[in-house]
């Protein structure tokens, strides 16, 4: 099922249309240790577009994941993607002093975006005036997950097991998560324990409607667990009602990354291609392009004859 090849789900997400995309779009960060740098795609005609702000994975940047970005957007979403200081380009590893930090400004590079959607509108050639500020979503992979679930009202433990600071922002009303870590705890292998104090999350006070999106092989080397851990935000929020399980997945979930790079362990034109159709078609609903657009698709999805995954909804 390449992205190219008609499939049964691209009658519920619509044809794809022309679009602009600009970068790097500087926003104004007092204080960041580097310029933060944005992507912004937009469709080329349209009105009342949504947005979505997209969090890379640890190493990434803004010129990433086009196999997920560029699709959404093709299919009317503003899609905006920040490069966090994380980035390989960046340097800051993960014994660099600014490391301990860097998750706190990973979910400030997100609010960032939203604060400043008037320069990110102005940016790109004739946007101005087209975007619907009522309906914006954030989505995330890997490390971005977690930045993107904070915005959906995920909370991180602090050392004696206390409820964190609510990070969660008003302007967000919906979340795709995409192969995202899971409970801390005895869950976490020794050495993330020590280099990641900051992956506690809480999911019990997420109440943001979210897609959460994971591979049945994915195995991470952050958790004692299998594949499950990344399932955990669907398990244990209120908000993420929908769970896709690609069968076969591993982190890349196909090559959602970007084919033939490195980070793609399972490449598969087939299940990137289900990612990118069942996100868009969940999107459309959750943030009212279509109220009838996830349901279709899942039972698009459902009837395939040979499954590639299965969705499950609270």
């Amino acid at each position: 099922m390449p992205s190219s090849t008609a499939t049964p789900l691209d009658s519920v997400i619509g044809t794809p249309g022309p679009v602009v995309s600009v970068a790097p779009v500087g926003l104004v960060a007092p204080g960041r240790h580097v310029p933060l740098e944005v992507r912004a795609s937009a469709p080329a005609t349209g009105t009342d577009l949504p947005v979505v702000v997209f969090s890379h994975g640890n190493g990434w940047d803004l010129d990433g994941y086009a196999p997920l970005t560029a699709f959404w957007a093709s299919r009317g979403f503003v899609v905006i993607q920040p490069t966090h200081l994380d980035s390989r380009r960046n340097g800051f590893d993960f014994d660099h002093p600014v490391f301990p930090d860097i998750w706190t400004e990973r979910i400030s590079d997100l609010t960032r975006v939203l604060d400043q959607l008037d320069t990110v509108e102005a940016a790109v050639p004739g946007l101005a005036g087209r975007v619907d500020r009522s309906r914006i979503a954030v989505a995330g992979h890997s490390w971005g997950g977690q930045t993107a679930q904070s915005l959906l009202g995920a909370r991180i433990l602090d050392d004696e097991g206390g409820v964190g600071r609510d990070r969660s922002d008003a302007r967000v009303t919906a979340g795709v998560l995409l192969a995202a870590t899971g409970l801390a705890g005895d869950d976490l292998a020794p050495f993330a324990q020590a280099k990641f104090p900051f992956m506690r999350p809480s999911f019990a006070e997420l109440a943001t409607p979210t897609l959460v999106v994971a591979g049945d092989h994915d195995q991470s080397r952050m958790s004692r667990r299998g594949p499950d851990w990344f399932t955990d935000a669907y398990t244990h929020s209120p908000g993420a009602t929908d769970l896709l399980t690609l069968h076969g997945a591993e982190h890349s979930l196909g090559g959602i990354v970007g084919y033939e790079v490195a980070e793609t362990t399972d490449e598969s034109p087939e299940r990137v291609a289900v990612v990118q159709r069942l996100t868009t078609a969940w999107l459309r609903t959750a943030l009212h392009v279509d109220d009838g657009s996830w349901a279709a698709a899942r039972s698009a999805f459902h009837d395939a004859a040979d499954p590639i995954g299965h969705v499950e909804s609270k």
